[in-house]
């Protein structure tokens, strides 16, 4: 049955719509004070409880979300506020566990603080890179992975003597990099 605006300007709403509204409103009176007479307490409760005052106002406030949303079976509970403060106890509850299991994540994935490098290996690192790349990676395996020559040919595939010739020259430009600066040389 479809009722045009036009057609009902003037007159009274129908009976059942009355009766439907009237329910309702008394409802959500129930409600209103409900909520107005134990919102407070129970935030002081959880907060008390939760040690955070708006998280528990948070808590309270969707515990009786919640009542409203099944007002209709909640309001005829013996004590409808017991069901709310239970609801946020449960949510401080919850919500407490997951902070706890979050916390415990963080803990476990906290990255160790490692001393930065030392200037030695501050110089090391510059005058590799330095090298021209066959030059760098020759040694680099050679002094660090402790690759033989024939092991190294073989995973670059080159001949050993390609390999010794990169070594000997990486090594060549690295002591001259690495030389101290201020020595002496005696020509006698």
């Amino acid at each position: 049955m479809t009722v045009s605006v036009e057609s009902r300007l003037g007159k009274p709403p129908p009976e059942e719509v009355i009766r439907l509204a009237g329910r309702a409103s008394a409802d959500a009176v129930d409600f209103d004070r409900l909520y107005h007479a134990h919102f407070r307490s129970l935030t002081i409760q959880l907060a008390a409880y939760f040690g955070d005052f708006s998280q528990a106002q948070d808590l309270v406030q969707e515990a009786f979300c919640r009542a409203f949303a099944r007002w209709g079976k909640v309001s005829r509970y013996d004590d409808p506020v017991a069901w709310v403060r239970r609801v946020a106890w449960n949510l401080a509850t919850s919500r407490w566990r997951r902070l706890r299991t979050a916390q415990s994540y963080l803990r476990r994935q906290r990255e160790e603080q490692v001393p930065g490098p030392n200037p030695d290996r501050v110089v090391l690192t510059r005058a590799l890179a330095a090298l021209p790349p066959n030059h760098r990676r020759v040694v680099v395996l050679h002094h660090l992975a402790d690759l033989s020559v024939t092991e190294i040919a073989q995973q670059e595939d080159v001949p050993e003597g390609t390999v010794k010739t990169w070594l000997h020259r990486g090594r060549a430009a690295l002591a001259a990099q690495l030389a101290p600066q201020n020595e002496v040389t005696d020509h006698a």
